[in-house]
């Protein structure tokens, strides 16, 4: 039963579903339109998924591949699902138990302090209880103090990052009544405080083409032209380096160009079929995330209104990706620039001052949160601020996984660490906490943490909670 609970609460389509469904049962609504918001929300977050990915097997993961192999970069890359599998294998009843318990601490957050967000994106929430998990299990506690430190924590930052988020988030979508619920949220933030420097830029959706170019204003088209030049140049430097020769099982992702036979394609072909795959991925998204959104803000008046008064939807990084299409595309590339230039910084650091690990740029997660990065900055800063904050959290998501790599080495997850800002920051400074602060006393302080925002929400003067609001 607790398997089958927790596999409910990690689905994010049938999580907002059923987020959808009690909204409109809240709000009275007759039984056909229950079921048609219901169905068309969980419709929306599997086209969503898809379009995720279509676009990582289709095209990301085989970026990343013969990215490496084209300029010969070693060292680890970041990645929520390798760790994350890694510490399941002793951590997954205390995982699901956190999972359960801070979904509840988040609901009572969101009712009781001035952070009305209700973190929605199911995956990152599995994520964080099990890194809570295993960091808390480090400080000494174990059972029942496990799980409610454990929950206390991961409730409270599933309404701390989308609070930070949401002043910028406001600018994007032009309502308080979406927020963004993602795990990246310091990177975001770090990237839009950064795009102030160029307050009154011309925006990146404001960019004037020539008559004969203004085929480019379509988002599509400009994406898949994009990506097929990156990847022909990619993909031609890999070629010349000999990697025709390699062994296909190291490339699983590039298997199409290295396996020869009568599928074998050639390199400039598949180069072009890559780039424009990943366009028809993020179109897909694009059309997900609007089925979404077009279902769950009036479902979610329902919970607002019955259940925690002032509720918002925190959804995942996708749902900005429509108001800014070429921010998506400049944030992604930009940032993952921002990576390289890192991945160098921490080489010269290796080599001259200390051993650091060196963070080889994750397409994945320059993609989904460099995108991400992108749209924020370019709400604050325009084209020049989208420009200087993304390369600015490539930076920021390569150091922190580095800072972040020596305490996921003293919890035995050796070459391993996340990718996302939100779990490097807490990791860090939990983790070190949990080395120093044993039992008992870690577990005040998670509940005292957990308390702040209630007891500022009632002590604090009503004029800054209006302000707050």
């Amino acid at each position: 039963m607790l398997d089958f609970i927790i596999n409910i609460l990690s689905t994010p389509a049938i999580l907002v579903g059923i987020m959808s469904l009690l909204g409109l049962v809240l709000q009275g609504k007759p039984i056909e339109e229950v079921v048609k918001g219901t169905v068309k929300t969980i419709v929306g977050f599997l086209v969503l998924s898809a379009g995720a990915g279509f676009l990582q097997t289709g095209s990301l993961n085989a970026f990343g591949e013969i990215f490496n192999y084209a300029f010969n970069m070693q060292g680890v890359v970041p990645n929520n699902e390798a760790i994350v599998s890694l510490a399941l294998n002793d951590f997954a009843t205390d995982t699901a138990y956190i999972m359960c318990l801070g979904m509840i601490a988040n609901i009572v957050l969101a009712r009781f302090s001035r952070w009305h967000y209700i973190f929605l994106t199911g995956h990152h929430t599995l994520y964080m209880a099990c890194m809570l998990a295993v960091i808390l299990n480090v400080g000494g506690l174990e059972g029942v103090s496990l799980w409610i430190a454990g929950g206390l924590l991961l409730g409270f930052i599933m309404v701390l990052s989308p609070a930070y988020c949401q002043p910028t988030m406001r600018k994007i979508v032009h309502t308080d009544e979406l927020a963004f619920g993602h795990f990246g949220g310091a990177g975001y933030w770090f990237a839009a405080q950064c795009a102030k420097l160029f307050k009154g830029s011309k925006s990146t959706e404001e960019v004037n083409f020539p008559q004969r170019l203004t085929f480019l204003r379509d988002t599509t088209v400009a994406i898949g032209l994009t990506m097929v030049i990156f990847f022909l140049i990619v993909t031609g430097v890999a070629v010349a380096r000999g990697f025709m020769s390699v062994d296909p099982t190291l490339y699983p992702n590039c298997a199409s160009l290295l396996v020869p036979g009568e599928t074998t394609v050639h390199w400039a072909v598949w180069a072009i079929t890559r780039g424009l795959s990943f366009s028809g991925g993020v179109y897909i998204i694009l059309s997900g995330v609007r089925l979404i959104v077009g279902e769950i803000v009036p479902a979610f008046r329902g919970i607002a209104e019955k259940l925690v008064p002032g509720a918002v939807p925190a959804i995942d990084c996708p749902v900005v990706f429509p108001y800014a299409p070429n921010a998506v595309l400049i944030g992604f590339l930009v940032s993952f620039v921002g990576g390289i230039v890192g991945l160098f910084v921490l080489g010269m650091i290796n080599s001259n001052l200390m051993p650091v690990a060196l963070i080889l740029p994750g397409v994945i997660p320059h993609f989904f949160c460099g995108a991400s990065a992108g749209v924020f900055a370019n709400a604050e800063g325009g084209l020049k601020g989208c420009v200087f904050g993304s390369f600015m959290h490539g930076l920021l998501i390569t150091f922190l996984p580095a800072i972040c790599m020596p305490v996921m080495g003293s919890l035995n997850f050796a070459n391993c660490t996340f990718s996302d800002a939100d779990f490097s920051w807490l990791g860090i400074l939990t983790g070190n906490i949990a080395q120093f602060v044993q039992g008992s006393v870690l577990l005040i302080i998670c509940v005292i943490v957990f308390l702040l925002p209630i007891i500022y929400n009632y002590v604090a003067p009503k004029k800054a909670k209006a302000e707050n609001k």
